[in-house]
């Protein structure tokens, strides 16, 4: 079984790297980090190596697309959402995080799908014929969408028990001790102050 995460200009490395410490212990899966050319490939932080091109693994049985910072840098990137939408013809589950439900979107892969993304991003999902879902994840068919970043790493447990059984999923959170208790009740505009919520959007909100 193999796993695609495909990198690309401005993609955010926490979207990457959460579902692939997941996935990456589901027995008899490789999970490869590819891109439109094999290298380095730098988020504003961190920097990831894509081992592959995209010609290289042209049909993954998972791709799973991260989210990005700017969401130009992903729905105009015509490598990226060529390879999503090809790619997509054959695979067992095509998953996103984040603003990467938006580059599935762009690839045309959303029309009438039951869909979510990161909350200050979600009515764009309607641009590509979605149907927005607040959820922590969404599957509508083969595809799975997450919420915001770290709802990747739940998305990725949920397609853990999709390819290896739900007794497999529970091992790998609990050999990642995945048990979440933060020490604020912010991290959903449900939940988090007004003021908070309206300075977060400020910032992130896309163009």
């Amino acid at each position: 079984m193999h796993i695609a995460i495909p990198l690309y200009a401005g993609y955010d490395a926490m979207d990457a790297l959460g579902p692939y410490f997941v996935l990456r212990n589901i027995p008899g899966a490789t999970v490869t980090f590819v891109a439109e050319r094999p290298g380095v490939i730098p988020d504003e932080e961190v920097t990831l190596t894509a081992t592959a091109s995209f010609a290289d693994v042209p049909r993954p049985d998972v791709v799973v697309v991260p989210g990005t910072r700017d969401v130009k840098q992903s729905i105009l990137d015509e490598a990226l959402i060529h390879y999503v939408k090809t790619a997509h013809a054959t695979t067992t589950w095509t998953t996103s995080v984040c603003v990467g439900s938006l580059a599935l979107g762009a690839a045309g892969l959303l029309e009438g799908v039951r869909a979510t993304t990161h909350w200050v991003a979600h009515d764009l999902l309607v641009q590509f014929g979605a149907q927005p879902v607040d959820e922590r994840f969404v599957q509508d068919g083969k595809i799975i969408t997450s919420a915001g970043v770290l709802a990747g790493i739940d998305m990725a447990l949920h397609l853990a028990s999709l390819l290896a059984g739900e007794d497999m999923a529970m091992a790998i959170q609990l050999g990642l001790e995945y048990a979440p208790q933060p020490p604020f009740n912010a991290g959903t505009p449900k939940t988090a102050p007004e003021e908070i919520t309206a300075f977060v959007r400020s910032v992130l909100r896309p163009a």
